[in-house]
């Protein structure tokens, strides 16, 4: 199976999946288009114990754990299904949580039967609208402007295993065919070698069909084993200018036996599975930020709350508590001589690392503003 960088809401990922199994011989012979559509939806969405229509539109699905779509995956044939992590180091973490009493985060949940997690229920519009951002994510085509602005850290005496960081979510102002997103990430390679995990949110229109923040990952193959918080759910609550805050603690990290779990509130809500990486025993570079895509001859969207970093965390969106794991799934500060920052359209968009300047956010950096022409 081809290498694949895409975006990894669920929904995403199993269109993913479905087009890499017809390039590798798996494709239906179906000439017409829609008829293909039918078929594929016919093998994502697996049939329900218990469906949620959730409020913002779409439909939620209680499917049997052992048979989520994830497990169509060809690599994952003779996967057995992994329900926790085996590692826990809590104790940084439960430090860091209890740093942020007044911080809230606003996630839409359901709560599926034992035995069940909750996927979201994929739609034929998924399918075509999921075709489009796969190549602006991946930049194959011509036709979108991507940005971004982020800190990182790359190999200097030690390989990674997991980065952490809590990001306060907003709503900018995003139209139809673009995409507004923080996240965080791990990866490994370069060119076609590449690995990268991410996790975060995003208002992306085109794939909701609302202009709301939802929580976001990539790649494919992700499995699900919690039963309230899943990828593609609405964040209903955001962050206001000068007012409430609204954040989110999220973790990517390697367990004891190479599959990448995520974190949502200090619960583990999956992993994806070691057999789906060809170059992502570790990771070389972990980073924080934003990102935007826009159709080229557009104007990019607003990222972050759309406003510049001014060191007040109720103006600008923020990472604090930066962390990276190590070899032990120790929770590690980054220190400042580690720390690249990534700004490629500076007049749309700000970058300001203020490290360990405020003790109450510990590694702590804004990003973020209003968009426009960022080429001009």
């Amino acid at each position: 199976m081809s290498k694949i960088i895409n975006i990894l809401l669920l929904i995403m990922c199993l269109v993913i999946n479905s087009t890499s199994y017809r390039d590798h011989g798996m494709q239906s012979e179906l000439k017409d288009e829609d008829l293909e559509l039918e078929r594929q939806l016919n093998i994502l969405n697996k049939s329900p114990i218990k469906s949620f229509h959730i409020k913002s539109g779409y439909i939620v699905d209680c499917i049997d754990i052992n048979k989520q779509p994830a497990f169509d995956n060809p690599l994952l044939k003779n996967h057995k299904l992994q329900r926790k992590p085996l590692f826990e180091r809590n104790i940084t973490e439960r430090r860091i949580q209890n740093s942020s009493k007044k911080s809230r985060f606003i996630l839409e949940k359901v709560r599926c039967p034992q035995g069940t997690v909750p996927i979201r229920r994929t739609t034929k519009n998924d399918l075509i609208q999921g075709k489009y951002l796969f190549n602006a994510e991946n930049l194959t085509q011509n036709s979108a402007l991507n940005h971004f602005s982020r800190l990182n850290i790359k190999y200097v005496s030690t390989l990674y295993y997991g980065v952490s960081g809590t990001t306060s979510v907003w709503n900018p102002k995003v139209y139809k065919g673009q995409s507004s997103s923080g996240n965080l990430y791990v990866l490994n390679g370069e060119g076609d070698n590449l690995n990268k995990i991410s996790i975060g949110w995003h208002v992306s229109p085109l794939l909701y069909n609302n202009g709301e923040p939802h929580l976001y990952s990539f790649w494919a193959g992700f499995i699900q084993v919690d039963r309230t918080f899943y990828l593609g759910s609405h964040i209903s609550k955001t962050s206001t200018y000068g007012g409430d805050i609204y954040e989110v603690r999220l973790q990517i990290s390697k367990d004891n036996i190479g599959n990448w779990w995520l974190k949502v509130r200090d619960k583990d809500i999956g992993y994806f599975p070691a057999a789906l990486f060809s170059n992502l025993f570790e990771a070389n570079e972990v980073g924080w930020g934003g990102y935007t895509v826009t159709p080229a001859g557009t104007t990019s969207p607003a990222m972050g709350s759309g406003y510049y970093p001014d060191e007040d965390i109720t103006h600008a969106s923020y990472f604090k508590f930066l962390k990276y794991l190590n070899i032990f799934r120790e929770h590690h500060d980054p220190y400042p001589f580690m720390i690249y920052s990534s700004n490629d359209a500076p007049k749309c968009y700000g970058l300001a690392n203020y490290e360990d300047k405020r003790k109450d956010l510990g590694f702590f950096f804004q990003f973020g503003g209003p968009g426009g022409n960022c080429r001009s």
